[in-house]
């Protein structure tokens, strides 16, 4: 297990270690790679859509969206993540953001250059099959948000989310009966459940 007192980075190093065999100078890589912390007020844009990425990131504290707006101007939610989840991974190689990352509480942020995972994934294939392995999981969470906004009925919608942020907030050795802080507004649930 990587140490968190050692690097802010050692969280997001943790989940590459859980998707792929990584050798000690992988995890060291990813430990050394240059990051900023940053603090982005409630509402705040991270990365806006149509701009060129130049980091991902990982929340430190806080709750982060990512989202689409229509012409119109309505906002449907495509993703929530939480602390010590990466956002912004599957930019890796896009020339252009395809939706808006925004902060939806006061958050702190890690991020870091594309350009540096970029070249770790060159010369490690453990480091780019765990970008490859977090990529997948976070398509398929797409995919069941898609079956939630299309098929399913505004209880059900409002349950399965709720029931998605417990498991992912849940951490290993904790209390059976644990409570957790949910501190977004009706509105932001409306966007993320449509």
């Amino acid at each position: 297990m990587i140490d968190a007192k050692v690097s802010p980075l050692a969280g997001m190093a943790t989940k590459f270690a859980l998707q792929a065999s990584l050798t000690l100078s992988d995890q060291a890589a990813l430990l050394a790679m240059p990051h900023a912390t940053r603090f982005f007020e409630a509402g705040s844009y991270i990365m806006r859509e149509g701009d060129t990425p130049a980091y991902f990131g990982i929340i430190v504290s806080g709750i982060v969206c990512g989202h689409k707006t229509s012409g119109d101007g309505q906002r449907q939610m495509t993703s929530l993540h939480n602390p010590e989840e990466l956002f912004g991974i599957h930019t890796l190689y896009l020339e252009s953001l395809d939706h808006n990352v925004q902060s939806l509480t006061r958050s702190e942020v890690v991020t870091i250059p594309l350009t540096a995972l970029r070249d770790l994934a060159k010369n490690s294939a453990a480091i780019a099959c765990a970008i490859a392995s977090i990529v997948m999981v976070d398509i398929s969470a797409s995919r069941a948000w898609l079956l939630n906004i299309s098929r399913r009925d505004a209880r059900a919608r409002v349950a399965h989310l709720l029931c998605e942020l417990a498991v992912r907030l849940d951490r290993p050795g904790q209390a059976a009966e644990v409570t957790y802080d949910l501190p977004i507004t009706q509105e932001q649930m409306a966007d993320a459940v449509g």
